[in-house]
C-alpha cells in the first residue's frame, strides 16, 4: 500500500503550484482558478502559480510581473492560463514559458527568459500561437458567436470586431503561426488571424484595438516589485466560496 501511494504521488503534476509571478497592479477583481479547481480572489502582491487560470471581470485590469521580470497586463473580461513558466537565472536550459489566452486581451513585455531563450516562449490562442523576438505586443482574442470564419475586418468599432486573434506590436517583432501559415509582425504593425483554418494577415490600420489601463499602471521600465531571485513578497488572497 505504501508503495502504491508513493507511485501515485510521483505521478502528480510536478509543475502545479510553482510560483510564476506576482500581482503588481489591479483596478478591479482578479480571480485565479487553481489547478485543483479551487478559486481565489487575488490582491496586489498575491502570487500566481503555474496551472492558474486568471480571470478578470468588467473594468478590471491586472498587471502580473513574472519571476524573470517580464510583464503581462490583462484587459477586462479576459481568461488567461499560465500553463508553464519556469526560470532560474543560473539554468538557461530550464527556461519554459507557455501561456494560453482563451478570451479577452493583454499586453506582454518580454523579460529575461524571452531575451535569452525566445524560442521557448509560446502564447497560445484559439486561432494561432504567438512567438516572440524580444518585444512588447498587445493581443486580443474575440470569440466567435457561431461556427465559421469572418471576412477581413475593415476598421469596425471595437465592440463589433469580427471573431479572431488581433495583434499589435509596440516594440521588436512577433511571429503568429497556425496550421494555415506563419507571418511576422514588426513594431507599428497590426495583424489578424480569423481561426486555425485561415492564415494570419497584415492589417493596414488599427482595426479598433484599444488598451487603456488606469493611470496607476506605471510603465514597465519603472515598475517595482519582486525581481528575479529577489525576496518573496507577502501574499494577500482569499478563497471564493
Amino acid at each position: 500500500m505504501l508503495l502504491c501511494l508513493a507511485l501515485l504521488c510521483a505521478g502528480a503534476p510536478a509543475w502545479a503550484g510553482l510560483v510564476a509571478g506576482t500581482v503588481m497592479q489591479l483596478s478591479g477583481p482578479l480571480m485565479a482558478k487553481k489547478a485543483d479547481g479551487k478559486v481565489k480572489l487575488l490582491a496586489i502582491r498575491s502570487e500566481v502559480e503555474q496551472g492558474d487560470t486568471l480571470l478578470t471581470e468588467k473594468d478590471s485590469y491586472a498587471l502580473i510581473k513574472l519571476i524573470d521580470n517580464s510583464e503581462i497586463t490583462l484587459k477586462p473580461n479576459s481568461s488567461f492560463v499560465i500553463e508553464q513558466f519556469s526560470y532560474t537565472a543560473e539554468q538557461p536550459d530550464g527556461d519554459h514559458a507557455v501561456f494560453s489566452l482563451l478570451k479577452g486581451g493583454l499586453r506582454s513585455v518580454t523579460g529575461l527568459l524571452g531575451k535569452r531563450n525566445k524560442e521557448r516562449f509560446e502564447m497560445k490562442t484559439p486561432a494561432a500561437t504567438i512567438g516572440i523576438r524580444g518585444t512588447t505586443f498587445i493581443a486580443s482574442y474575440v470569440a466567435p458567436a457561431a461556427p465559421g470564419g469572418p471576412a477581413l475586418p475593415k476598421a469596425p468599432a471595437p465592440s463589433a470586431l469580427p471573431p479572431g486573434l488581433y495583434v499589435q506590436v509596440l516594440d521588436g517583432m512577433i511571429h503568429v503561426t497556425n496550421p494555415a501559415g506563419t507571418l511576422n509582425f514588426a513594431a507599428g504593425q497590426f495583424g489578424f488571424t480569423p481561426n486555425f483554418q485561415q492564415p494570419p494577415v497584415l492589417l493596414p490600420v488599427n482595426p479598433g484595438l484599444q488598451f487603456t489601463p488606469p493611470a496607476a499602471f506605471i510603465p514597465s521600465s519603472a515598475s517595482g516589485g519582486a525581481t528575479a531571485g529577489g525576496s518573496k513578497p507577502a501574499a494577500i488572497d482569499c478563497v471564493v466560496r
